[in-house]
């Protein structure tokens, strides 16, 4: 029989275990250690961002990046409704409403046509979300945001290693998120962080993460007492986590190839399909280069999708949609509101289906497109 084939399994560089032991070693497993600097350098010079800090999660990162923002009760913030939780639920717990807008039906990243209809006296923030790695229109936002004195925080927690006409995603907007959850392409279990771009947030950003405090301002020496100054919360890694991330960052232009060269056996060999009307394969925009995230088909019906997960399922191997898009969502509801009918992303999240890829696949991938090719 053959071996089931998970829709994604973490991959560990073989350093992670030995940099832990080395965070043991120094005698600094709370957060702020040596591994969690490297991190912060790595970030810095990777994406340009005038500061990058770790977090717990993505979730975190763009919770901060809402107290960062000053939300107040009853201001709005325009996102797409096809998008996990934490991208509304940051802003909501601030008593923000999230404005949900549709998506284009090639990237299925939010519509930046539909954005400035959406704009309230109310609206305070946009937040894009660079759906599987994929940019969204930046400059269009951006242009947007300037001219109606917004702020705009990307949600990059699938984008890291991806770019917008050559700029990191993450680094074109006030503020980005970015995530290092398992499944995302480089992780640390649980894990995230916060680019700061525009000056005007970086010293906050460093007291808000430090539970308002301004500690890491007495560490280096710039204070002679640390203090409660600010609203904050514990937004902070362990050490463990950013050593263990450390490791996978040393090889992030490996991991990023790898999982390119199977985005690519998977587009190449998914193409017949395509020209047969039995899928449409991803989209990516030119000047978008993105980072393998993830490959999704999409299929002519949610009763269709959900043939094929089980069919591909009963062979071993196991394939998953995505969201449920967010405006229609109890809290969803009761919370955020739509602009408009949303129909695109009703329709596109109905049929999307996501097929396995991590790093190590590459031996499985041929069963993973005949078991599909026999599903269709």
């Amino acid at each position: 029989m053959q071996p089931q084939i998970p829709f994604n399994k973490p991959f560990m560089t073989g350093r992670e275990l030995w940099h832990i032991a080395q965070a043991h070693t120094n005698g600094h497993l709370s957060g702020d250690g040596v591994f969690t600097k490297k991190c912060h350098a790595w970030l810095e010079q990777t994406t340009g961002a005038r500061r990058a800090l770790l977090t717990h999660s993505c979730t975190a990162a763009l919770e901060m990046a809402a107290l960062l923002a000053d939300l107040k009760e009853g201001d709005e913030v325009i996102m797409p409704s096809y998008t996990f939780v934490s991208t509304a639920n940051a802003f909501a717990l601030r008593g923000a409403v999230p404005v949900f807008v549709d998506v284009r039906a090639d990237t299925l990243n939010i519509d930046e046509t539909k954005i400035e209809a959406a704009i309230t006296p109310r609206t305070r923030m946009i937040v894009p979300v660079h759906y599987a790695g994929v940019a969204c229109e930046m400059d269009t936002i951006m242009d947007i945001a300037g001219r109606h004195g917004l702020v705009v925080v990307e949600d990059a927690a699938q984008g890291i290693m991806s770019t917008y006409k050559g700029r990191p995603l993450g680094s074109i907007g006030h503020m980005g998120a970015y995530s290092f959850h398992e499944t995302k392409n480089i992780i640390a279990g649980e894990g995230g962080a916060l680019l700061v771009n525009d000056p005007l947030y970086a010293e906050r950003a460093e007291i808000i993460r430090e539970k308002g405090t301004n500690r890491s301002q007495f560490f280096r020496g710039q204070v002679d007492k640390y203090t409660w100054v600010d609203i904050g919360s514990s937004y902070l890694p362990g050490e463990v986590i950013a050593a263990f991330l450390w490791a996978q960052m040393e090889e992030a232009d490996s991991i990023t190839a790898r999982r390119l060269a199977l985005w690519n056996q998977y587009d190449a060999a998914l193409a017949p399909m395509e020209a047969e009307g039995l899928l449409r394969r991803p989209r990516v925009p030119e000047g978008c280069v993105h980072n393998a995230h993830m490959y999704y088909i999409l299929l002519d019906s949610l009763e269709h999708r959900t043939r094929v997960i089980a069919s591909l399922k009963a062979q071993g191997i196991l394939s998953v949609f995505h969201y449920v898009p967010l405006h229609s969502a109890p809290a969803g509801l009761r919370l955020g509101r739509s602009h408009g009918e949303l129909p695109l992303t009703s329709d596109l999240s109905d049929r999307l289906l996501r097929l396995p890829l991590w790093v190590g696949l590459e031996e499985h991938l041929p069963r993973v497109v005949t078991a599909l090719k026999e599903a269709l």
